[in-house]
């Protein structure tokens, strides 16, 4: 399965995929960025070693109304959640590796393990307000 990109037409589609207590990886970044474009092939080939999951190419600057506000210090950056949990959200090295490890270790949590994790550090239960894609898109789409 290939990964989806978040687009203005697109959002209703996109919140029906991550309903229920799905996985979903997000890539955030920028159609200027020479190395967004050379991680997207990679991001891509993530999405295939993982067709349990959604994955969503998110342009930061064309979806700024959904995620404009999201700490975004530099790209890639991924955001990985499972259901409404935040599971991770920070800047990566453009390393399909490095992604593979950081999605299997998430995914390896029992649902007890994740909401203890998303619960442990002030900076990840800042996630949870911040960071919810899933809360973000369907508060947009109501409003």
């Amino acid at each position: 399965m290939s990964s989806l990109t978040l687009q203005h037409d697109n959002r209703s589609e996109l919140l029906d995929a991550l309903s229920g207590d799905v996985w979903f990886v997000a890539c955030l970044c920028a159609a200027w960025c020479d190395v967004c474009r050379q991680y997207r092939p990679a991001f891509e080939a993530l999405a295939e070693r993982h067709p349990d999951k959604q994955f969503v190419w998110i342009d930061v600057e064309d979806e700024a109304d959904i995620v404009g506000d999201f700490d975004v210090e530099n790209f890639p950056t991924l955001l990985i959640q499972r259901g409404d949990t935040v599971a991770f959200f920070g800047t990566v090295l453009p390393d399909a590796g490095q992604a593979h490890r950081l999605v299997q270790a998430q995914a390896a949590l029992s649902e007890q393990e994740l909401a203890a994790q998303a619960q442990s550090s002030a900076e990840r239960r800042q996630w949870q307000l911040d960071y919810n894609l899933r809360a973000r898109l369907a508060d947009f789409i109501n409003s």
